[in-house]
C-alpha cells in the first residue's frame, strides 16, 4: 500500500552557464599562457595551468548535472543522481591540487626571486585583470544555485577562488611595479592559497561525507526520529536511514512499529509530508509493522545491540530484515 507527495526533482538548468564558463575560461587560459610565455612570467604560466584545471572542474560539474537527468532503469533504480556528489568531490580535489601547485610555485619564487618581474608589472596587471572579469562573471552565473546543490557550489567556489587569485596578482603587480618588491608576488600568492585551501576543505569534507552515505548537514537525524516517533500510533522507530541520493536530494527509510496495525494511506501522506516540509526529505520509504522483526541496523553501536523487549522479539522463523512478512506495509514518495 503506498502513497506520497508528488515532489519535483527538476534542478535549475545551468547548461548555458557551464557552456559560457568553459568557453570564457579556455579563451583566458590561451591569453594567459601566451603572455606568460612572451614575457617569461612563471606566475602567469602557473596561473594558466591552474585555470586549465578549473576548466576540467567545470566539465566535471557539468557532467554531474547532466548525469542526474538520466532516467532510472532496472539496473540503476535511483538513476545517476550520485554523479553530482562525485563531481563535487573531484572538483574539490582538483582545486586542492591546483592550490598546492600555486603554493609550491610561491615558495620557489620566495627562495629565488625573479628580478625581471618588476619590469613586466603592467602586462601582469592587465592579464590578471582580464582574469578577474572572466572568473567573476562565471562565478555569478552559478551563485543562485550554490546553496541548494553542493555540485554547483563547487563550481561557484572554483570560479570565485580564481577571481580572488587574479585580484591578488593585480595588487601584487601594482605594488611590484611601484615599489620594486619582487618578493610581494609569492607572498600574496601564499596568503590567497591559504584562504582558498580553508574554503575548499569544507567542500571536500562534505562531499566525502555524502559519498559514504552520511546524513546531510541540513538534516538533524535526532529531530527526524522524534518527528516519526511522535506520529499517532507509533511506539518505536527502527532501522532509520537517511542519506543523500545526490547533492540536492535526500532519501529516508524507516520501520514504524504500530501495534494497532496499518492506519491507512492518510497517515502515510501526513508522515511523508512532514518529512518533506520540515527536513526537505524528497524520497521517503516507510514500513509499518505491528511487531518489530529484529533490532535495526541503526541500533548497533559500541560493539553491541540494544536488546528488544521480550514481548517484541521476532519469532524464530522470521528472517532478519524480512520485508513483506506479516503486517508490513510501505510507502515511497516518487524519486
Amino acid at each position: 500500500m503506498s502513497a506520497g507527495h508528488d515532489h519535483s526533482h527538476t534542478a535549475a538548468n545551468f547548461n548555458r552557464a557551464f557552456a559560457i564558463g568553459i568557453v570564457l575560461n579556455l579563451a583566458f587560459v590561451a591569453i594567459e599562457a601566451f603572455y606568460g610565455w612572451k614575457i617569461n612570467s612563471l606566475a602567469l604560466l602557473a596561473d594558466a595551468g591552474h585555470n586549465l584545471s578549473d576548466v576540467a572542474g567545470l566539465v566535471l560539474a557539468w557532467g554531474g548535472t547532466l548525469a542526474v537527468r538520466l532516467r532510472p532503469n532496472p539496473r540503476h533504480t535511483y538513476g545517476w543522481k550520485r554523479a553530482t556528489i562525485l563531481a563535487a568531490f573531484a572538483n574539490a580535489l582538483l582545486l586542492l591540487m591546483a592550490m598546492g601547485a600555486l603554493v609550491w610555485e610561491a615558495v620557489g619564487r620566495l627562495l629565488a626571486p625573479e628580478p625581471s618581474v618588476a619590469a613586466q608589472g603592467v602586462t601582469i596587471m592587465v592579464v590578471a585583470g582580464i582574469g578577474i572579469v572572466v572568473n567573476t562573471a562565471t562565478a555569478l552565473m552559478f551563485m543562485r544555485g550554490g546553496k541548494q546543490d553542493l555540485n554547483i557550489r563547487g563550481a561557484f567556489l572554483h570560479m570565485a577562488a580564481d577571481a580572488l587569485v587574479s585580484a591578488g596578482v593585480v595588487v601584487a603587480g601594482a605594488l611590484t611595479l611601484w615599489m620594486g618588491w619582487v618578493w610581494l608576488d609569492p607572498v600574496v600568492s601564499l596568503a590567497i592559497g591559504a584562504v582558498i585551501l580553508i574554503s575548499t576543505a569544507s567542500l571536500f569534507k562534505q562531499s566525502l561525507h555524502l559519498l559514504f552515505d552520511g546524513v546531510p548537514d541540513s538534516v538533524d537525524p535526532v529531530a527526524v526520529r522524534a518527528c516519526l516517533a511522535a506520529l499517532p500510533g507509533v511506539t518505536r522507530v527502527q532501522d532509520l536511514h537517511i542519506w543523500a541520493m545526490g547533492t540536492s536530494q535526500i532519501a529516508l527509510t524507516a520501520h514504524l512499529v504500530m501495534p494497532q496495525g496499518h492506519p491507512g494511506d492518510a497517515f502515510l501522506q501526513e508522515a511523508t509530508g512532514q518529512l518533506h516540509d520540515r527536513f526537505e526529505i524528497t524520497h521517503a520509504t516507510l514500513q509499518i509493522v505491528q511487531v518489530p522483526f529484529v533490532p535495526g541496523c541503526d541500533e548497533f553501536h559500541a560493539g553491541g545491540a540494544q536488546a528488544l523487549p521480550a514481548h517484541e522479539k521476532a519469532p524464530a522463523h522470521e528472517h532478519p530484515h524480512g520485508h513483506g512478512h506479516g503486517h508490513a506495509h510501505g510507502v515511497s514518495t516518487p524519486g
